[in-house]
């Protein structure tokens, strides 16, 4: 797990995460390679289109708290998708639909290993 800290408005956190994607009626589980509180960077072996919709659920491990994770629902939409030299493609998604109390959630995940 390597922290690095940026001048971003809003900080990504390199972490392997669990992450499922839900596009078209398709569900995909992949692991985020980068997380921020308004987006985050994947690999999935399918080619999803830029500025396709979609159903995003993210798991976050909670310190102290009986080892039940934090779950994360929200909509997004995909702004980059890259061809990934080894196979699939990596995947840059924007939450452009997300409640306030989510965002809090992976904006304390993150503030645990910036700060």
């Amino acid at each position: 797990m390597k922290t690095v800290k940026e001048r971003r408005v809003h900080p990504r956190l390199e972490h392997k995460l669990p992450f499922n994607v839900a596009v078209n009626g398709y569900d995909f589980s992949t692991t985020t390679h980068n997380i921020s509180c308004v987006g985050a960077y994947c690999h999935l072996e399918k080619y999803i289109p830029p500025f396709t919709k979609i159903s995003v659920k993210l798991s976050l491990p909670n310190k102290g708290q009986a080892d039940k994770n934090a779950i994360v629902e929200c909509k997004g939409v995909v702004v980059r998708s890259e061809d990934e030299t080894d196979g699939g493609f990596n995947i840059a998604i924007f939450f452009n639909q997300m409640r306030d109390g989510e965002r809090k959630k992976i904006t304390a995940y993150i503030n645990r290993f910036l700060h």
